[in-house]
């Protein structure tokens, strides 16, 4: 992203009373963040749901001076920042419609091509869910996933830790600027996960961490991976927030169970009872479910078709599965620029003409061909 444009992005970042999803409909109509603010504002106030107090905050001249400021800083600490339009932008959070326009990234790392799940917990936990943390990521290291997580105390940092420990790559997701890091204690922690992964945040760099922060890195926690696994949790935390807004993205989420009477697995099973969450006991679980595993090839013979008579849609994702061979919906449904509603559908038509095959966690494979 150009210098310019940044400075006009993070000042749309910076307005009051616009947030991402309204921000990302304005970019899509007028077609870059510059050009928003070259509008003029009799034309802006037409838009849909966009009020005067808006318009007053958008043009605040304090947010463009303090967005160059912004981007001199970001030069001088060689911190990376990801525009939501950008190929350098994660694809899984992309297709997230509340992600932020703008992400700042620490660290040489990337998401392209890559299997990635996020861990979370309680901050209060037990030996249980530490030595669960633990034993998961050390049986999914031939799959080399990325491990997400929040870097707070409890779950969080096992997860990071134990990434580390089993050389896979983490990326620690915070709550506020980089300018500060929380808990302080963690600081020391930094340097390793920069060698094996690194840090994200949608905060600029001075911004301290408070309290409605946590929700809003939460949801960058459960966009970014195809999976997120709450091991322990009690009735109420980030954790069942953060498994709420994975369910809100089509996402898998897993939980661990544990006994009736454990405070800190209480959240677990109530998501589990509720069907929120799938049951997982060891690596084995989530392997199966995503996919992961290699496939066997079916012996069943498919039905020779002379003419597939697809329509125009169906062609498109026929095309495309066709040259990925494999793809998980997400991603199939951003290379065909529809939505996940619609490609859920397009793809359950293909099944039905034998052309592709569902797999574990929303993954389809090419059958015919």
């Amino acid at each position: 992203m150009e210098k310019e444009e940044l400075v006009y992005a993070l000042a749309l970042q910076k307005t009051k009373g616009i947030g991402d999803i309204y921000a990302k409909k304005m970019i899509e109509i007028c077609g870059s963040p510059k050009n928003i603010f070259k509008e003029k504002g009799q034309t802006l106030q037409k838009l849909p749901g966009f009020g005067r107090m808006a318009l007053q905050n958008l043009f605040d001249s304090s947010n463009l001076a303090a967005a160059e400021k912004e981007v001199e800083l970001l030069e001088k600490e060689n911190l990376q920042t990801l525009y939501f339009l950008d190929k350098n932008y994660p694809n899984q959070l992309k297709n997230c419609a509340d992600s932020p326009i703008l992400i700042f990234q620490d660290g040489n790392f990337s998401f392209e091509n890559s299997k990635c799940i996020s861990i979370v917990g309680t901050r209060q936990m037990t030996r249980y869910g530490s030595d669960f943390c633990e034993s998961l990521i050390s049986g999914l290291k031939e799959y080399n996933p990325i491990i997400v997580s929040g870097y707070a105390l409890g779950i969080d940092i096992i997860a990071h830790k134990s990434a580390l420990k089993n050389n896979l790559k983490t990326v620690a997701v915070f709550a506020h600027g980089f300018g500060s890091v929380y808990p302080k204690q963690h600081k020391r922690y930094q340097s390793q996960l920069l060698k094996k992964g690194g840090f994200l945040t949608e905060f600029w760099y001075d911004e301290k961490p408070r309290r409605e922060n946590f929700v809003r890195r939460n949801r960058i926690v459960a966009g970014l991976s195809e999976a997120t696994i709450v091991v322990e949790s009690a009735s109420k935390g980030g954790a069942l927030i953060t498994a709420a807004l994975a369910n809100s993205y089509s996402k898998e989420v897993f939980a661990v169970p544990g006994r009736a009477s454990d405070r800190y697995s209480s959240g677990c099973n109530a998501l589990i009872r509720d069907h929120k969450a799938a049951v997982i006991t060891c690596a084995d679980d989530l392997i199966n479910m995503l996919g992961w595993a290699p496939q066997k090839k079916t012996s069943t013979a498919l039905q020779t078709q002379l003419f597939l008579n697809l329509n125009a849609e169906q062609q498109k994702v026929y095309d495309c599965l066709k040259s990925k061979k494999i793809g998980w919906l997400d991603n199939i449904s951003l290379d065909c620029n529809l939505p996940i509603n619609k490609m859920a559908a397009l793809l359950f038509q293909l099944e039905m003409k034998g052309l592709v095959q569902p797999l574990p966690g929303k993954m389809f494979q090419f059958v015919y061909g």
